[in-house]
């Protein structure tokens, strides 16, 4: 069956390593606050001028002063220090952040991304999505398999405004994960989801890519 959207989180979460700087995005992403392993240490970075942010609060200990980029209230830990939004953005732009997990509209095999903007919607900004898949190290996105209208979100090209173009080393759906080891490369189906089957992908998904198993 799919991965629901903790799960999607979880299984985005083995792909943390020790001493990451890493940054999650709005929606699914900023559910791997709370997956991270006991045994790694990373430090999450939040665009609106926060490094070492905490998991979720419980219900009743929210700090309403104290949100990520997503405006969603978070914790802090005893390692957590505060700064400008200029700063916080040189961060990413100088090369500092090692991961960025974020969520999706649609992703090409060739790995571009939108997750920005829908033409004729209103946006209320573009957010740090385009400096981070040119500033961080590593791209990850998490996202369902397909639209709401059931129309598939990992394609051969984006129809939709471009956050960057062949910036995505991973995705992570609620089928399968894909991923390649340099950016000259086509995808490669590594995992599926559980008693999901290579037909579903196949008839669910328009982009190119391999089996790797």
């Amino acid at each position: 069956m799919p991965w629901t959207r903790e799960q999607l989180a979880q299984r985005a979460a083995r792909e943390l390593r020790d001493g990451f700087y890493v940054n999650l995005g709005i929606g699914i992403p900023t559910l791997v606050a709370n997956c991270i392993p006991n045994e790694i240490k990373v430090v999450l970075h939040s665009e609106n001028g926060m490094l070492g942010m905490g998991p979720f609060p419980y219900e009743g200990e929210e700090d309403p002063d104290l949100i990520n980029a997503g405006k969603q209230t978070i914790t802090e830990l005893p390692l957590t220090s505060y700064f400008s939004s200029a700063d916080s953005f040189a961060m990413i732009r100088g090369g500092h952040i090692d991961l960025s997990i974020l969520g999706a509209m649609e992703v090409s095999e060739r790995g571009d991304l939108a997750n920005w903007m829908v033409p004729g919607k209103m946006v209320k900004g573009m957010g740090g999505a385009m400096d981070l898949v040119a500033g961080a190290k590593r791209i990850i996105v998490v996202m369902e398999h397909t639209a709401k209208n059931g129309a598939p979100k990992f394609k051969p090209k984006c129809e939709l405004p471009l956050t960057g173009a062949n910036v995505v080393d991973m995705i992570i759906t609620d089928l399968a994960v894909f991923a390649r080891d340099d950016r000259k490369s086509l995808f490669s189906l590594i995992e599926l989801a559980p008693d999901v089957t290579l037909e579903e992908v196949r008839a669910k998904t328009s982009a190119q890519y391999e089996v790797g198993f």
